[in-house]
């Protein structure tokens, strides 16, 4: 078995990891603390090419893969500090980009994806609703056909990019079962489609989030991405990607916090005694690495079965299950060590463990994941 980056992989996530030391971390506490997100980071991770990093060259983008773009990803967390915006990042390549270039047709993606890929087009995707999740079979979104085109009505919550999206794709009902859903895409100032305030979160706070109201929204036809019913199988192909991606740079926070731990408990002195002497200590450094190892190795499986072929429902869930369980382990175990310190502002762990929590929330909550794998494994 071959774990061995290619030299062009460590070669893109080491310049990952200088973009984002460079770009990603000056005043990221004070946009924190007021919620904002950055327009100039953002432009900065379009003009070093992240935006458009799966996207195909023909389309402005980089065309590269989706093991490849785990690499820079997690360049991209153990470089940063703004994992808000690095959320939102690998959302707008994810679960918007992707439906395009997977399922569009060639005219969406000659509108779409070259905006896209160089930042300029914001996108989002729009599924959770208020009762009912994230389950593309439980959507009260609706879509009924109305001249050449379809009448949207309905609501969606927890909008990642929600308040600065220019295209937003959209999943809603156009019949029963799991063939009656569909995915749209709808441009911002499309007539019926209003976006709500911004909501105000425990962490990730410099990635922005709303609701999204659809009231008599009407898109022509050919805003119907991969034809009319295919909407739970383009939400399902996505969400696969989206998992790895949005996990990747997790990987790279948890490695970044495991050095910082290892370096503070080789100064930091009880006495005249380090206190990574203590064996207390050295054993939750231990679990640290260990935790670490095995989130990044079912990480890498997960894009690797994926890439090679073509589907990993099973491997893409394991993993967004142990990193994002592995990740807010990390982020607790960084800020007892430091002790009080860790409790303060001014060491920023405390900010890394608000942004931690939510992995285990989106993409599919810890408990989804688990039902997803007892699922496969022929269980509930």
């Amino acid at each position: 078995m071959e774990f061995e980056w290619t030299a062009d992989q460590l070669r893109l996530r080491r310049g990952a990891v200088e973009f984002a030391r460079a770009r990603l971390v000056e005043g990221v506490a004070g946009r924190d603390r007021e919620g904002t997100f950055s327009s100039e980071a953002w432009r900065a991770c379009a003009e070093f090419g992240l935006q458009g990093l799966l996207v195909p060259a023909e389309w402005n983008g980089g065309g590269q893969d989706l093991l490849s773009a785990v690499a820079v990803f997690e360049g991209l967390g153990y470089g940063a500090r703004d994992n808000g915006l690095v959320f939102s990042v690998a959302a707008h390549a994810a679960s918007c980009e992707g439906p395009v270039c997977a399922f569009g047709t060639e005219a969406q993606k000659r509108d779409w994806l070259p905006g896209l890929a160089d930042g300029s087009v914001i996108g989002a995707t729009a599924i959770t609703e208020p009762d009912s999740g994230s389950s593309a079979l439980s959507l009260a979104t609706t879509a009924v056909p109305h001249g050449d085109g379809w009448r949207l009505h309905g609501s969606k919550t927890f909008v990642t990019n929600g308040p600065v999206a220019d295209l937003f794709i959209i999943y809603a009902r156009t019949g029963p079962g799991v063939g009656g859903v569909t995915a749209f895409l709808v441009p911002r100032h499309t007539s019926g489609l209003v976006v709500g305030a911004p909501i105000e979160k425990m962490g990730l706070r410099t990635s922005p989030m709303s609701q999204v109201f659809l009231e008599d929204c009407w898109v022509p036809a050919s805003a119907v991405v991969g034809g009319v019913g295919s909407g739970a199988l383009i939400f399902s192909q996505v969400m696969e990607a989206e998992r790895l991606l949005v996990m990747a740079p997790a990987v790279g926070v948890m490695q970044r916090l495991l050095e910082r731990c290892v370096a503070h408990a080789r100064q930091r002195k009880v006495g005249s005694v380090p206190i990574g002497k203590h064996q207390a200590i050295a054993h939750r450094l231990a679990d640290m690495d260990v935790q670490l190892e095995a989130a990044r190795l079912l990480l890498y499986r997960a894009a690797w079965q994926r890439a090679h072929h073509g589907t990993a429902t099973r491997e893409s869930a394991m993993a967004k299950l142990a990193v994002s369980e592995a990740y807010v382990e990390t982020c607790r175990s960084a800020v007892q060590l430091f002790g009080t310190y860790g409790y303060t502002v001014e060491y920023e762990l405390e900010r890394e463990l608000r942004d931690a929590l939510a992995a285990t929330l989106y993409v599919g909550t810890s408990e989804i994941q688990r039902n997803l794998i007892a699922g496969l494994r022929g269980l509930g």
